[in-house]
C-alpha cells in the first residue's frame, strides 16, 4: 500500500490507524495497544504491527491521543540551578542529551525547565500539572520543595541522585557516590600520599554528603586522622573549587594530594595550584569526580571518577516511563570507575 491515500476531492490523505491495522492483518484495537506500549500483544502481532507502520509512514496524532489518553506525550527535565550554572556544569548537558536520546527511542520529546529561583518554580509547577507526563528531576537540595509538591501533586518522577529527606517516597538513579569517593581516597594513599585533604561538594546535597562520607571513611581505614583543617567547602563550580584550595593551602601548606567532590571544581583548585607555585603531581595530587568534558580539558588532565552518565539518562527513563505506566516508585544506585590520568 502506497504511504498515502487519496480521497474523494483528490487530495492525498495521511494514513490512518485503520491503514495500519489492514496492511498488518490484526484489529484495530492490536495497533492501539501496540501504540500504547506493546502490553497483552502477541510477538508475532508487534512486529507485524511495527513493520506495517513502517511501511506506510503512519504517524501518530498527538492531539487526538491526548484526548483519548489524558496523556501530554512529553516529559519534563527540571532543573534546579540558575541558568548560568546550566552553561557552566558540562555535567548538565551530557545528562540531557542521554536523556532525550533515551526518550527519542520512544517517540517522546523532552522539555528543558529551568527553576533557580522561588518564581520560576512557581511558574514551572503551574505549566507541568496537565502539561507534561513526567518529570526527571535534577540537582535537589535539601530544602528544596519542588520534589514534595510533584509527589505530592501525583506527578510522576525520578531524580538525579537521593532527593533529601524523600527516602522511598521518590523514584531515583544515582551513581555510588561512597563507593567512588572512596576509590579515589584509597588510590591517592596508596600512591604515597599522606596529607590528603579535600574540596567538598555542597553539604544540601546527597552527592556531597556521601563523596565527604566516602573521604572520612577512607582515611579512618588508612590509619589517617580526620582533621576539619583538611575539608574545605565548595560549591560544584570552578571559582569555588579555586576558592577553596586557596582556602586548603592557607590552612595546610603541608598537603599533598586533594580529592575535589567535582571535575569543575578540580579546574579551580588547578588554577589555584598553579598560582602558587605548586606542581601537579609533583607536589600536590589532585583527583576529581565525574569524567565530564571538564576532565579532558584540564591541564594535567584529571585523574577521576567516572560516573555512568549513559547508564543514569538511560535508567532515569526506563524508571520514569515505568512510573507512568502505574509502576512504584524504585531507586537504582549504579557502580563508578576510577581513571587515571596525569594529575594524580
Amino acid at each position: 500500500m502506497s504511504r498515502t491515500e487519496q480521497n474523494g476531492a483528490g487530495r492525498r490523505r495521511p494514513p490512518t490507524i485503520h491503514d495500519v491495522a489492514r496492511e498488518a492483518g490484526v484489529s484495530r484495537g492490536t495497533v492501539s495497544r501496540v501504540l500504547n506500549g506493546g502490553h497483552n500483544v502477541s510477538p508475532a502481532a508487534l512486529d507485524a504491527v511495527q513493520s506495517a507502520i513502517h511501511r506506510t509512514g503512519y504517524t501518530v496524532n498527538r492531539h487526538a491521543r491526548s484526548l483519548i489518553t489524558g496523556r501530554s506525550d512529553s516529559v519534563a527535565f527540571l532543573l534546579t540551578e540558575p541558568q548560568e550554572r546550566f552553561f557552566e556544569d558540562p555535567n548538565f548537558n551530557v545528562l540531557l542529551r542521554g536523556c532525550t536520546t533515551a526518550l527519542a527511542a520512544h517517540d517522546i520529546p523532552l522539555l528543558l525547565m529551568i527553576a533557580g529561583t522561588e518564581a520560576e518554580r512557581r511558574r514551572n509547577m503551574r505549566y507541568i500539572a496537565g502539561h507534561v507526563d513526567g518529570v526527571l528531576l535534577v540537582s535537589s537540595h535539601s530544602g528544596d520543595p519542588v520534589a514534595a509538591q510533584l509527589h505530592e501533586a501525583g506527578v510522576p518522577l525520578v531524580a538525579c541522585g537521593k532527593p533529601p529527606g524523600q527516602g522511598s517516597k521518590v523514584s531515583y538513579v544515582a551513581a555510588d557516590d561512597l563507593g567512588g569517593a572512596r576509590d579515589m581516597v584509597r588510590y591517592l594513599y596508596e600512591s604515597g600520599r599522606r596529607r590528603i585533604a579535600t574540596v567538598a561538594g555542597p553539604l544540601d546535597t546527597p552527592g556531597g554528603v556521601e563523596r565527604l562520607a566516602g573521604y572520612r571513611a577512607t582515611l579512618a581505614e588508612c590509619g589517617l586522622p580526620y582533621d576539619e583543617a583538611l575539608v574545605a567547602p565548595g560549591d560544584y563550580s570552578r571559582a569555588g573549587g579555586e576558592a577553596a584550595a586557596s582556602l586548603l593551602l592557607e590552612r595546610a601548606p603541608d598537603i599533598d594530594a586533594v580529592f575535589v567532590g567535582s571535575d569543575l571544581m578540580a579546574q579551580g583548585v588547578l588554577t589555584a595550584l598553579e598560582r602558587a607555585g605548586r606542581r601537579v603531581p609533583q607536589d600536590i595530587a589532585v583527583g576529581g569526580f565525574d569524567d565530564s568534558p571538564a576532565a579532558l580539558t584540564a591541564r594535567p588532565e584529571l585523574t577521576t571518577v567516572r560516573q555512568p552518565w549513559d547508564r543514569i539518562s538511560s535508567e532515569m527513563v526506563r524508571v520514569l516511563l515505568a512510573q507512568i505506566g502505574g509502576e512504584d516508585p524504585a531507586a537504582v544506585i549504579l557502580p563508578t570507575e576510577l581513571v587515571r590520568r596525569d594529575s594524580a
